[in-house]
């Protein structure tokens, strides 16, 4: 489990085909100097399992299903990522429940920037926004936000200085795609609500 508070924006040193998935190498010296093979660490919202650590660098496998499912297969050299190693128990829980398995690729439809603030639309499935209510929360790119609106195809959120200074969120433009997660405790709603015996 994770909370959706990015602990480093991180450098993609290298991308590596490997088989049908690709090898993901992170540059991020505060997340290495704590972190060891097997640990889970959230990329971009999606849970993967270290592979390798040497120096700051991390190395990650993505496979088939997560390219497909998820924004990393388009990530290239130099690309930023965000970062979130896994909750243990007893640990603060800042922003909400996040398990780092993305329901779908959003899109980001519109941005509006004022000064240091934002306001950003996003398109995402039907299915997806059933889950949504305005104040509820979702994780766009593993970045816990509070919903604005909510439509039957989008949704917006509301972005702070620090926020776009310290996640992918501050770089993203119309047409960029998003993971995208919804609230677990909705998914579990959602799922009693439409239960047939």
């Amino acid at each position: 489990m994770f909370t959706g508070l990015v602990e480093s924006l991180a450098p993609v040193r290298r991308v590596v085909q490997a088989g049908p998935g690709i090898t993901l190498v992170i540059a991020s010296e505060q997340i290495a100097a704590r972190s060891e093979i097997g640990d889970s660490i959230a990329i971009n919202g999606c849970c993967l399992t270290a592979v390798q650590a040497q120096g700051d660098e991390l190395s990650f496998e993505a496979g088939p299903e997560t390219l497909q499912r998820t924004n990393l297969g388009r990530l290239q050299a130099g690309d930023q990522v965000n970062l979130e190693t896994s909750l243990k128990l007893g640990d603060s829980l800042g922003g909400h429940l996040v398990t780092g398995h993305i329901d779908a690729v959003g899109r980001v439809e519109r941005r509006v920037d004022d000064g240091a603030w934002c306001s950003m639309w996003l398109e995402a499935p039907g299915e997806l926004t059933r889950q949504m209510a305005s104040k509820g929360s979702i994780a766009v790119d593993g970045v816990s936000l509070t919903l604005v609106d909510v439509e039957q195809r989008r949704f917006s959120v509301a972005l702070i200085p620090h926020t776009l200074e310290a996640t992918t969120l501050g770089r993203r433009r119309p047409g960029d795609e998003v993971n995208l997660e919804t609230d677990v405790l909705a998914k579990y709603v959602q799922r009693q609500l439409s239960w047939k015996a």
